[in-house]
């Protein structure tokens, strides 16, 4: 059977999706880079935000017009509107995120095939979701209740996935060739906390530097008030990425305060100072909001200048988007689209310019970089592109294709779209 893999929105999404394609080829079935004439396409949804729901949508209707034979939803938007996923044509089962760890069991046995659980080295997803990275679960659920957020509705209460399957998707990934794992989860920062045991996420990823040889681990959005010094002192271990994704989502107290966030402007700036003490040159990025529901004019001004003075080192900024079910959906004064527009706007050239400033200081620098694609070969060689520890995108030549290597690169450019260098070292 022919099996193709389609996903919108997290990384934890794709960590799925990549969880599923193994199990899928344990199995003896073929996964392929395209819907086309596919016997089976698993869309894995996502509905944080109304665009998200469309994309959604939309993957589904191109697997249908492409000729596949079954079309399976699963994931966030599937499962808060099941009804209106199997309207979509071709659309032959919707299973729920509670579900979907028996997806692949499920839809195997409705088509009377083979199912092997036994694991494999992992694979890259062939196609546009291919990663020489390899996305690993690590948490799912949340126990938050972030008033603007659908997730928790869609994915259920926090839940850790044990510490021994974490390992073993590593050491599958490694056995895979793999140089760099990313963990992942909803509330990543939760880890432990559901178990009844007194392990954190500071305990998880102690035990995994200690237990695989994987070169790089890197760290999906992780909530800021999860963590503490003990945290950050980890990462005098030179294998995990000096790259932080810490969702603000308001520099405005009064903002954050009606979003229901476990934190304050004065507590967030305190976390990111002791994060770039213990983590020299550490690049943190974020998440804003503008335009939720009764945000004056002087809250939003108050958020622009809190993003400013944080000096982050990458975002992204959204539009508030009304999602039916969340607490924000009923608050009044809901700000109008043309405002918060020229709010994000301004947010996003203020991130933008604090971007630059980062990049910047890492010209002259050498940095790792795992490379993810290579360029059209010609008679000069290759032109490669990839990711260094911080999380910026960079190019160079080399003379030979240099997919999913790990070389050291002086940086010479800051680019429209990342920084260019030279290699200097060849792994």
């Amino acid at each position: 059977m022919k099996v193709f893999f389609d996903t919108v929105g997290c990384r934890l999404n794709q960590a799925e999706i990549e969880h599923m394609a193994a199990q899928f080829r344990a199995a003896g079935h073929l996964v392929v880079d395209t819907s086309e004439g596919a016997d089976l396409v698993v869309v894995n949804t996502c509905a944080v935000t109304a665009a998200a729901t469309s994309d959604s949508r939309q993957k589904a209707r191109q697997a249908q017009l492409a000729g596949a034979h079954k079309i399976v939803l699963t994931g966030c938007w599937a499962t808060l509107e099941p009804d209106k996923a199997r309207e979509i044509p071709g659309v032959s089962d919707v299973i729920s995120n509670l579900e979907k760890i028996n997806l692949p069991m499920k839809v195997m046995e409705s088509e009377s095939l083979d199912f092997d659980v036994e694991p494999i080295a992992r694979q890259p997803l062939p196609g546009a979701h291919s990663h020489t990275r390899a996305f690993i679960k690590a948490q799912d659920g949340c126990d938050n209740f972030c008033t603007f957020c659908v997730t928790r509705v869609a994915r259920g209460k926090g839940q850790s996935v044990r510490k021994e399957d974490v390992l073993e998707d590593i050491l599958q990934a490694e056995r895979g060739d793999v140089r760099e794992v990313v963990l992942s989860g909803v509330h990543l920062g939760s880890w432990g906390k559901d178990v009844g045991q007194k392990e954190t996420i500071t305990d998880l990823l102690s035990y995994l530097l200690d237990q695989t040889h994987i070169e790089r681990i890197r760290l999906s959005s992780i909530e800021p008030w999860d963590l503490n010094e003990a945290f950050f002192e980890l990462w005098q271990n030179p294998r995990l990425c000096p790259h932080l994704h810490l969702p603000l989502q308001s520099g405005s107290a009064g903002v954050l305060k009606r979003m229901a966030r476990h934190t304050t402007p004065a507590a967030f700036a305190d976390l990111v100072s002791m994060a770039r003490q213990c983590i020299p040159g550490v690049s943190i990025t974020t998440d804003v909001i503008v335009g939720f529901p009764g945000e004056s004019e002087e809250e939003f001004h108050e958020s622009l200048a809190f993003v400013k003075q944080m000096q982050f080192s990458g975002g992204h900024v959204f539009r508030y988007s009304v999602r039916e079910g969340t607490a924000a959906a009923k608050l009044p004064h809901q700000i109008d689209g043309k405002i918060a527009k020229l709010r994000a706007k301004e947010m996003q050239a203020v991130i933008k310019a604090s971007e630059a400033n980062y990049l910047s200081t890492l010209i002259g620098q050498e940095v790792k970089v795992l490379w993810e694609a290579s360029g059209l070969q010609n008679e000069n060689g290759w032109t490669l592109h990839g990711l260094c520890g911080y999380y910026m995108k960079v190019e160079a030549w080399a003379e030979s294709n240099r997919w999913n290597k790990l070389d050291t690169v002086v940086i010479e450019v800051v680019k429209k779209d990342g920084l260019s260098g030279k290699i200097t070292s060849f792994n």
